[in-house]
This record gives C-alpha cells, sequence and structure tokens, in this order.
C-alpha cells in the first residue's frame, strides 16, 4: 500500500518544485515565441493595412499572383488594375502585395 502512496503523490518528501520555477521553461518559450514570431508578423499585418489604405488611382502595383499593373479604379474590396492598353483586371484589395511606383 505504500507503493500507491507514492504513485499517488502523496507520501513522498520533496521532488515538488515551487511554482515559478515548473512554469519558468514556458514563460521563456512564449516570450522567444512572442517576439520571434507574432510581433513581427503583427507588424507587417499593420504595414500591409497602411498601404492598402494608402491606395489611390494611379498607382503602380504588383498583386500576390504577380501581376503588375496601374490602378484605374477602387472600391473598398475590389482593385481594377490596367495590366496592358485597354485590358483591366479586377482583384481583391487584400491581394496587393506591394507599391512598385507612383503613377501621374
Amino acid at each position: 500500500m505504500n507503493f500507491l502512496a507514492y504513485a499517488m503523490g502523496g507520501g513522498g518528501a520533496g521532488g515538488q518544485g515551487g511554482g515559478l520555477g515548473a512554469f519558468l521553461p514556458l514563460i521563456l518559450m512564449f516570450a522567444i515565441f512572442y517576439f520571434l514570431l507574432i510581433r513581427p508578423q503583427q507588424k507587417k499585418a499593420k504595414q500591409h493595412k497602411l498601404l492598402l489604405a494608402a491606395l489611390k488611382k494611379g498607382d503602380r502595383v504588383v498583386s500576390s499572383g504577380g501581376l503588375h499593373g496601374v490602378v484605374t479604379g477602387l472600391t473598398e474590396d475590389v482593385v481594377t488594375m490596367e495590366v496592358a492598353p485597354k485590358v483591366r483586371v479586377k482583384v481583391s484589395r487584400g491581394s496587393i502585395s506591394g507599391i512598385t511606383g507612383k503613377g501621374s
């Protein structure tokens, strides 16, 4: 019966660490994940949101699919790009990955 008491944790002396000492590795792992993964991703998302808010007609943009063009129309969700003379393509506003140049 003595074995059962040790297995349940009631019979052993010592064996239990401090409260903070047990959670210290978890806290360190979270801090590493925050500074290496979460924070940079939030910063990049904020910059992309500002880029999309600053779009205007005449900007040269590139989509996430690699399509280059000039913005000819904007709505809340859709960007109309001219990719060749008289060839216009509608793409989702969120798929614009960057501005390559400013138009006239």
